[in-house]
Order: C-alpha cells, then structure tokens, then sequence
C-alpha cells in the first residue's frame, strides 16, 4: 500500500478489470483493490455457499444441489455478441484469450402475444429467432408475406454502406429516424418489436426514433454474429462471466499489477488543488495521479446521479425452459408492447453444459429496467415462462453514472451495468474510459503479445 503507482483502481468488476489489465499491459504501474472477498464485484460469479451468503445469510444451501464445485452463478445475466466489442478486447489480449474457454449460447426467442379470435383467447407464445434462412422459412414469428418483407429488409441492412448513397433507399440514413426506414418496408408492428428487440437488442421502443445508421448498426452487428462460432450470435464463457474478470485480473498481474482483496477504502484523497493524490485505507496510504473506481467507491463524494433501478432474479430449476425445444442455453426476449411496458424483460438461461450448475439443474435470470414500486411484479410475464421455480434470489440495483468525466480532477468512474442483455454498453464505457486516462483510443486491430520475463 504505502507506493506511489500510476494507477488505483478500486472495485474488481468486469469494466474494471479489463481496464486494470489494459493499464498493466500498456506499462503503468496499477495497485488494483476490492472491499469484497471475490473477484467481479457485480460481474462475480458465486459458487452455492456465497450466493445464499449474499441474499440468505442464515440459510444453508439445500443438500440436493450438490457440491460447491458444480456452481458458479452469475450475478449479472449478459451474454456476449459473437463480433462484439468484448470479443475484439479479449482476442487483443493474447494472455486473456487463450486461458478462456467460450461455448455458444443455444438460443435466442422471442415472445410474441397473439391476438384472440371468435374462438381464442389471447396467447403469449415464445418464437424462436431465426438463425439460418431454413429457420427463418419455417418460423412462424410473421406470415408469408411479411417474411418476403421482412428478407428484403435484412438485404437492405447487410447491403448499406454509409460511403455509397446508391444503398440509402433515397433517404438521409444519419438524420431520418428508423420509423421512417420501416414505413419504407411496410412492417408489421410484430416485426418491428422483432427486429428492435430481439435484433438490434434494444431495450425499449425508444430507437424507433433513433437514426436509421445508428439502429441499423446494431442489426448488422447481430446478423456478423450469427455463424461466426455457430449458429447464435452469443458466446457465454465456461464457468460463467466471472472468469472474464479474472482473466483481465491475472493479465494485471503478470505485468506486475497489485491486487488486495478484503481492502476497505475510507478515504479517496485530493490535493488542494481538487485532483485526486491517492486513498487511504485504515494508517496506510497509497499514492497515485490517476483513480479508477466502480460507482459504489464515490456515492459519498456527490461525484455520480442515480440512473435509474434494474431488478435481477436469479432463479434455479430443476426442468428446461418450456417452448425452448429443449436448448440447454438461450436467452427469452419479451418487448415491451407484448406487455404494456416501457422496457423490455429478459430471461437468460444456462444450464451444466457451460459448466456453471449442476448436472440436471438450470439457472435462469429474469431482469428488467424498474418502473414501479412493486419491482418483482414487474417480472411476472418472465415468471411465467419459466414454470415451477425452486428458489430464486431477487434483488432490486440502484445504477448510477458518473456527472463529470473525470479530466478535471483524474477520479474517472465506470457506469453501472445497464438492463441490455450484452456487454456492449459496458465495453462502450471500457474503451472511452481507457481513451480518456491513457490519452489515446485502444488499437483493436492489434494483438498484445504473451508477457516474457526479460533476461
């Protein structure tokens, strides 16, 4: 503790992980710190006996769900875009990418609620996305028709090229909102819950209004990803997003990086002139010009704004998910319109075959952007979808962002991790992070090389 470092990051979350590691492997001398016992912070993945410590403190794990050695849940449930921007930090970083082992994610549905007929009622049914063009002809996400509509929407997007007018269908793509772009194509409102939601993965309606190049960005990202690993767009890591964490952690630390566990921090301190100097910890101090931190390490400092509640419930059953065609992973899109919301539910489910439960069992995590006082109703319609649920661990998040952007005192602070059901947001906030303290953008198109102790 009682150095000088070019770095002190504080928290050991995903963001900051990956940073502290970037950091070390780029030269700077980096002192890494948690308050918690685990690494990932609110990325960590929890064997049994931790988990029902955090959310049943007196609680013993049921015996009949094994060892502690078969579980490793995860707090936060995203998934990783096959041609994402997590995937291109980890294969910049040799060291991290060789010591992770990836699996695709089986699936991805949607849920669509049909409407009631003269001898129906209305019926929430789950769709599969198509990942192939046979899945797409035999899907019955839209009607015949709408399919000729929808393909000729998809060429449209995998075809456009800011550079060349001739594929901008006449129209100012940077400028007109995607609703103009859809009444082009005519869709359907079911297909454009289809494309905005479980596509372009969008949280909510609000990117109806967003520029088409924009919207159309994130429907090309999905559609590079499908096929690059197999037939999802999502890679989910064996033994859960927690080892991501601690691969960035050990690249740190093989650059020489410093990491304490179990290390409360009282104080974080600045010189008169407001920039920060270091933190204190107990009688020691250590020293640094440059700070980052989660948003947990400056509530006290009037430094980040509430932005918003998000609820996560983890779940663990002892079925697969119905309406899945028995995929041992996947993830269950609900847009908002299906159920008269302002944000979308998601259902991400993995099971044994990622290694992170045990044999026969499932983990299932439902989580939504709050808006009302009675959080856990929120997550009915993904209740619903799960069927008879064992136990399940709810707990409501305050996020938070930072209000300045770190320039004026060198105290730069990582955003809480959103509803979206990726990291894409989160690597977003990594690469303007790392722009902003190293002082130049972070060259993906190169690959760090495996670290050699010199002679």
């Amino acid at each position: 503790m009682d150095e000088t470092y070019d770095v002190i990051v504080l928290g050991t979350g995903l963001t900051e992980c990956i940073l502290s590691g970037l950091f070390s492997a780029h030269g700077k001398k980096v002192l890494h710190l948690d308050r918690n016992s685990f690494y990932g912070g609110e990325t960590a993945s929890l064997n049994l006996t931790n988990l029902y410590k955090m959310f049943y403190p007196n609680v013993d794990p049921p015996a009949h769900l094994g060892a502690n050695r078969d579980w490793n849940v995860d707090l936060v449930p995203k998934f990783t875009m096959a041609n994402g921007k997590l995937v291109k930090i980890i294969l910049h970083t040799e060291t991290v990418a060789n010591n992770l082992e990836w699996k695709c994610v089986d699936g991805s549905f949607v849920m669509q609620v049909s409407a009631g007929g003269f001898f129906s009622k209305a019926k929430a049914k789950v769709h599969k996305v198509p990942a192939t063009d046979v899945e797409a002809l035999k899907s019955d996400l839209m009607g015949l028709l709408e399919k000729r509509r929808c393909k000729k929407f998809f060429k449209f997007v995998q075809d456009y090229d800011p550079t060349k007018p001739a594929t901008h269908k006449g129209m100012d793509l940077k400028r007109q909102p995607f609703r103009d772009l859809i009444t082009a194509f005519g869709l359907e409102e079911n297909t454009v819950d289809f494309i905005c939601h479980a596509v372009a993965l969008y949280t909510s309606d609000a990117c109806i209004q967003a520029p088409c190049h924009e919207v159309m960005m994130k429907i090309r990202l999905y559609m590079d990803s499908i096929g690059l690993y197999g037939n999802s767009p999502f890679l989910y890591p064996v033994y859960g997003i927690g080892g991501i964490a601690e691969g960035f952690s050990r690249l740190s630390a093989i650059y020489g990086g410093t990491y304490m566990l179990n290390k409360n921090i009282d104080e974080i301190l600045f010189n008169e002139d407001g920039k920060v100097v270091g933190i204190r910890s107990g009688e020691e101090i250590a020293r640094a010009p440059v700070i980052l931190c989660d948003p947990s390490y400056a509530l006290s400092l009037g430094k980040v704004r509430p932005a918003g509640r998000v609820i996560r419930a983890i779940c663990i059953l002892n079925h697969d998910i119905p309406d899945t065609d028995h995929m041992p992973s996947g993830q269950v899109i609900i847009p908002q319109r299906q159920t008269g919301r302002r944000n979308d539910i998601f259902v991400s489910y993995v099971s044994s075959s990622h290694c992170v439960c045990a044999e026969r069992y499932f983990i299932a995590i439902c989580s939504t952007t709050v808006e009302t006082d009675t959080p856990e109703n929120e997550l009915q319609p993904g209740f619903a979808l799960l069927g008879e649920i064992m136990t399940s661990f709810v707990k409501v998040y305050d996020t938070y962002e930072p209000i300045e952007d770190g320039s004026r005192d060198n105290l730069f602070i990582s955003r809480s991790y959103d509803a979206t059901s990726h990291f894409e947001t989160a690597c977003e906030d990594v690469l303007s992070l790392y722009e902003r303290i190293m002082g130049e953008s972070l060259n993906l198109e190169t690959t760090l090389k495996p670290f050699t102790q010199a002679s």
